[in-house]
């Protein structure tokens, strides 16, 4: 297994709206499989981890997998989101 980085880190909400950054394609595999679920997109994102863990894909493709898993599941930190500022209003929204 190869600890491929991801050219830009993705940045997931965890918890009580904290962020989380996911910096390599094993930092994925393993939020995905911790993921509480069984949803399609959660399967894509781990076969994809595990496709380019294996180096049948590149690490840029596991990626656009597993920020499409996070947006449906309205986890992923989209960019211009401010963490720290918008965790506080995630939470008083929720």
């Amino acid at each position: 297994m190869l600890a491929q980085s991801f050219q830009k880190p993705i940045r997931v909400w965890v918890g009580l709206g904290f962020p989380r950054q996911l910096n390599t394609v094993v930092d994925a595999f393993q939020f995905a499989m911790e993921w509480c679920g069984n949803s399609p997109e959660q399967r894509a994102a781990i076969r994809a981890c595990k496709a380019a863990l294996s180096g049948d894909i590149d690490a840029e493709t596991a990626r656009g997998v597993f920020a499409a898993f996070a947006r449906k599941n309205d986890i992923l930190v989209e960019d211009g989101e401010m963490p720290l500022e918008s965790a506080g209003s995630r939470s008083a929204h929720a």
